[in-house]
């Protein structure tokens, strides 16, 4: 069997990765250049360090990542709400780990080569359409070099704006805006609380976030991802432009978005003043689709289940998706059928993941303290009860799977 794997991502590779330890051959098709790091910083939840441990990458990923050993939920004014051990710390056999989205990625690819070898991937191919031949499908693209490659299996990993699922559902239209936009950016900054711990402060409509995600280059320094995100927008309106990873955006702007928030031990302001690179990004998804297979085509990732970014929930379940459709296709059934118990494993789970996303995922526990203390508090528990803030915490983590 040989599967031909469009986008070449974190989900993509680790199907790759996936694939290829059960046997599978597989090609990766990129329509970009594959060059540089871009993106900014994520988290991976225990159950997708699992799958990237039993490929064998564990080593690779502690040297560009960092083991999330707290996460703190607060108030936008700074006052702590919920206090979460995570990963190892909290009692799960894998840690929780930040990472920056491309050093992550530059390792998933040196791995794809290392193993499949140097033509597994092959970058500039802009997918144009499929067919069904004999036995296989049969791939177009839209250039000389490579005007159509041949497999058993099409896999779409190509992201929110994919043109494979396009080409299943063609009158799907555009992502969906939740009205949130997103500025954030990374650069070395002195360790807080340890080096290994995560905030976040503010609900849905005003949060800014701040992790760190890597080494730094000075002793005392680590990597610090930080991210502001504003609703400016509402639900429903257009996107003020497209969804990219990449998109520049004004400093001040985000500098005059990031005035309504207080940590006590982080200079927030200044952490965004120093970032040399600083990204906007519009928080969209799509609606969960009644199905991902279509004969011997699926989708996975983002092409599958693109969701708004919190949870940390985006990449995990990209990982969890190419585990999912390994072993599937590795148990030796027809492919069509494969796909289908794979689809029938993963579209549930994913897609109430996405409709908890939309209504705040486990930031939650926030946006309920402020509802109820808009300027801030002094006593957490004439609030809001523990019992509450862990019914709301932990039942996101039991529907995305995220479990001990």
């Amino acid at each position: 069997m040989h599967v031909v794997i469009v986008g070449g991502g974190i989900g993509g590779l680790t199907a790759a990765l996936a694939l290829e330890r059960a046997g599978i051959g597989s090609t990766v098709l990129e329509q970009g250049s594959g060059a540089g790091e871009l993106g900014v910083g994520f988290n991976l939840l225990p159950h997708a360090v699992r799958v990237l441990d039993g490929l064998g990458l564990s080593a690779e990923l502690a040297d560009v990542g960092i083991a999330t050993t707290d996460l703190t939920y607060a108030h936008r004014l700074g006052q702590p709400i919920l206090r979460r051990p995570c990963g190892v710390a909290a009692g799960f056999a894998f840690p929780q780990v930040a990472g920056h989205r491309g050093r992550v990625h530059r390792m998933l690819t040196e791995a794809v080569r290392a193993r499949l070898g140097p033509d597994a991937i092959r970058t500039r191919h802009r997918f144009a359409g499929v067919e069904h031949s004999d036995g296989g499908v049969r791939v177009r693209f839209d250039d000389d070099a490579l005007p159509e490659a041949t497999g058993d299996v099409l896999v779409g990993a190509d992201g929110i704006h994919s043109a494979v699922r396009a080409g299943l559902f063609p009158g799907e239209g555009p992502p969906h805006w939740n009205g949130v936009s997103m500025w954030r950016g990374a650069t070395d900054w002195p360790a807080f609380r340890g080096g290994r711990s995560m905030v976040v402060a503010g609900g849905n409509a005003a949060k800014l976030v701040v992790y760190p995600v890597g080494a730094g280059s000075a002793p005392g320094t680590v990597l610090t991802n930080w991210a502001v995100c504003i609703a400016t927008g509402a639900h429903g309106d257009p996107a003020p432009q497209r969804q990219d990873w990449s998109r520049p955006a004004d400093r001040d702007e985000t500098l005059a978005h990031a005035r309504r928030f207080h940590l006590d031990d982080v200079d927030h302001l200044a952490l965004v003043a120093a970032t040399p690179e600083i990204f906007e990004f519009p928080m969209c998804d799509r609606d969960p689709l009644p199905r991902w297979s279509h004969g011997r085509v699926t989708l996975l990732g983002d092409a599958a289940h693109p969701m708004v970014p919190m949870g940390s929930n985006g990449a995990g379940q990209a990982i969890l998706d190419a585990e999912s459709l390994a072993r599937h296709l590795a148990a030796g059934g027809a492919p069509a059928a494969a796909l289908a118990a794979y689809e029938a494993e993963r579209l549930p789970m994913t897609a109430d993941v996405v409709l908890r996303n939309r209504v705040g995922g486990p930031e939650r526990v926030i946006d309920e303290v402020e509802r109820r203390a808009p300027d801030g508090f002094d006593d957490l528990d004439a609030v809001i009860t523990g019992e509450e803030l862990e019914e709301i915490f932990a039942g996101y983590h039991r529907a995305s799977g995220n479990t001990r």
